[in-house]
């Protein structure tokens, strides 16, 4: 979840199950049997950048400009993937040590997240959308140590 914040629904699905089992609604059993299935579903999450042929970090980028919205096709999605490996690669020249302390360089970076999106992304991306992404995006970068 560190690295993807797509996968919070992990951590929520495991943090229910402990819950349910304190309260009382699961056996070990029965608690044993959802995690080891949680495991599964993980490990599959865990393997889904190599399907996608991205990076983790590009994986990161891709679910916060396609999930939950909008509906690409298969051809889009692909486009995206695209811009997001330019976008990083852009990127990683802006990421500087210490570039969140920095006024002009977090405005360095916004614009380049705004720019890149916005002549690149398809036109499934309304201009509520493109907003609503590119701030995630952004919000992302100063979270997380992109490399």
């Amino acid at each position: 979840m560190r690295v993807n914040r797509s996968r919070a629904e992990y951590l929520a699905r495991f943090e229910y199950l402990v819950s349910e089992y304190n309260a009382g609604s699961r056996t070990i059993d029965e608690l044993f049997a959802e995690l080891l299935a949680l495991c599964r579903s993980l490990d599959e999450e865990s393997q889904r950048h190599v399907r996608e042929h991205v990076s983790e970090d590009e994986l990161a980028i891709f679910d916060l400009l396609t999930k939950p919205d909008p509906v690409l096709s298969a051809e889009e999605r692909e486009a995206v993937k695209k811009v997001v490996r330019s976008l990083l690669e852009q990127l990683r020249r802006l990421l500087a040590p210490g570039w969140r302390e920095r006024v002009t360089a977090r405005a360095e970076v916004k614009h380049a997240i705004e720019t890149t999106l916005d002549e690149k992304l398809p036109r499934a991306y309304t201009p509520e959308i493109f907003g609503r992404k590119s701030g995630a995006v952004f919000a992302h970068l100063l979270e997380q140590q992109v490399g």
